[in-house]
């Protein structure tokens, strides 16, 4: 049973890997045996350690996923590691606070642009290379606010929203050629992206109110759904959102 958990052999590229919760899927994804590439606008010298650590090998790709511009390098530097691309996670993205009636142009399309747009098209990138080499899986990174609409956020709300029918919409089209497209719906985590609510005295005891679990996510809570979804033990697992949430959805 554990060797439909085993990614030994396979090569994972994972988008913003250089921390929270993208580093805790490629850490993850590595104890379960994948080689990693990692693909950001930042550094992610500290996940290449802890990844050559558990003697998986890593490549690091810098590039700008707020435009499509790169996708199709990434996926050839990621084939290229070892001849094979098996898993891509795309967790990479972004978010912007304000009033709804506050927001501009340029801040949404920056949200649309890398959390969606991006999104897109290197899954499309990814999956023509998998559908010529019997196929992969892709795991999309959505959101509580798939489900929920969210308060100040309208953009990342509709990024997030599309992202769960994004994976509905190419679960349907490339399930015959052996690709899994499935997503994660992480619920409130200990990120950089959350910084602003743990810091906020009163949205930050009322979230941790909600949840059923008591405590905030932690990056390492995602491995097991990660390597679930990256691995053969998915195999007939297709188009689905999966919570992981301490419970949120279910209160």
């Amino acid at each position: 049973m554990l060797d439909l958990f085993n990614l030994a052999g396979r090569t994972a590229l994972v988008t913003g890997a250089n921390t929270g919760l993208g580093q805790g899927i490629a850490l993850a994804l590595a104890a379960a045996g994948a080689d990693i590439v990692a693909t950001g606008r930042s550094p992610a010298d500290d996940t290449a350690t802890q990844v050559r650590a558990l003697g998986r090998r890593f490549l690091d790709v810098r590039a700008d996923l707020s435009s499509t511009a790169p996708v199709r390098d990434v996926v050839a530097a990621a084939v290229g590691l070892n001849g094979r691309l098996d898993i891509v996670v795309n967790n990479a993205g972004i978010i912007r606070r304000a009033d709804s009636l506050d927001v501009d142009e340029a801040d949404w399309d920056a949200v649309i642009d890398t959390n969606l747009k991006s999104v897109f098209f290197l899954s499309q990138a990814a999956a023509r290379h998998m559908a010529r080499h019997g196929g992969g899986k892709i795991v999309n990174i959505a959101s509580l606010l798939s489900f929920q609409g969210g308060v100040r956020v309208p953009a990342y709300a509709a990024s997030k929203s599309a992202i769960a029918g994004l994976t509905r919409a190419l679960a349907n089209e490339w399930a015959a050629q052996g690709i899994n497209v499935n997503a994660i719906a992480p619920g409130y985590f200990d990120t950089n992206n959350t910084a602003a609510l743990r810091a906020d005295p009163v949205r930050e005891p009322a979230i941790l109110a909600r949840i059923p679990a008591g405590r905030w996510g932690q990056p390492a809570d995602l491995a097991g759904a990660a390597v679930f979804l990256a691995s053969r033990a998915s195999d007939y697992v297709h188009g689905i959102v999966l919570p992981v949430d301490g419970g949120w959805l279910a209160r």
